[in-house]
């Protein structure tokens, strides 16, 4: 469906879960890829298996918190493959706590790895991104539109998120630069699935809650990062959208409780 030979695709925490998916798909659609997250192992993994697809790969090992790291792996990309033509954040750091019960340096890690972390690739990716023409992709998740018991961490990390995609969607749009979220919902074989569904009838009931009556795969979310990188979607700018069923439509609010029941509290 989708082309994107001769691109060049930077997605930060692109070596496990969602994001490792989003990769594969870009690479077997073309994509020159350049992949970061902490861990060297995996960014070695990483790279091997999108070069599988028979395309260009390369990775650095950066945190996102750290700046300096990040603008270092964007100059690796960009001399590389040239001027970046999609480029996808998505690290993130979750745990489930009580607001009581999270340090301030827990809540603290949150924030830095999401929100200032997302701040970090905005800005350093800048001088590197094809201008007009290049696709911003935040990858955000439902906390930060619904509130969630045992979330309040991540709730106020990925709402900083979306706003940072919204802003910098009105700021960066004279360029020829577009920015949107993706928030993926229910996500098989991802880490987030396994604290949230943690037994099969906790995954049963979350189905039942979703409208289309399935937990998503991750070329659900891949296919709309794909989109939204592609010519077809021109003028998507500034969108927070959800792939996820129709899940959230049916959530006011989420209560944890079962899940923080699995936790020991402090104290």
């Amino acid at each position: 469906m989708f082309d994107f030979a001769g691109k060049s695709v930077f997605i930060a925490g692109g070596t496990s879960g969602i994001n490792l998916g989003i990769a594969h798909s870009f690479a077997e659609a073309g994509a020159s890829m350049f992949v970061i997250s902490r861990n060297p192992d995996k960014v070695a993994a990483a790279v091997e298996e999108l070069r599988g697809h028979g395309g260009k790969a390369e990775g650095a090992s950066a945190d996102v918190r750290d700046f300096d790291a990040v603008k270092a792996s964007l100059e690796a990309a960009h001399a590389a493959f040239g001027e970046i033509d999609v480029l996808i954040s998505g690290a993130a750091g979750n745990f489930p706590a009580r607001a009581l019960d999270i340090s301030s340096n827990g809540f603290r890690a949150v924030l830095e790895i999401d929100t200032l972390g997302t701040h970090h690739v905005m800005t350093a990716a800048w001088p590197y991104l094809r201008k007009p023409g290049a696709s911003v992709i935040n990858i955000s998740a439902p906390q930060g539109l619904l509130a969630m018991t045992g979330q309040v961490h991540v709730c106020a990390a990925k709402a900083g998120v979306d706003m940072i995609t919204r802003t910098l969607a009105m700021e960066w749009g004279p360029e020829g630069v577009r920015l949107n979220s993706v928030v993926p919902g229910p996500i098989e074989e991802t880490e987030g699935m396994k604290r949230l569904a943690p037994s099969k009838a906790a995954s049963d009931a979350i189905v039942e809650g979703v409208p289309l009556r399935r937990i998503g795969q991750k070329r659900d979310v891949a296919n709309l990062c794909m989109y939204l990188g592609s010519e077809f979607a021109s003028y998507v700018t500034g969108a927070v959208i959800p792939v996820d069923g129709g899940w959230s439509l049916t959530l006011s609010g989420t209560r944890l409780d079962s899940l923080l029941a699995m936790t020991d509290r402090p104290g």
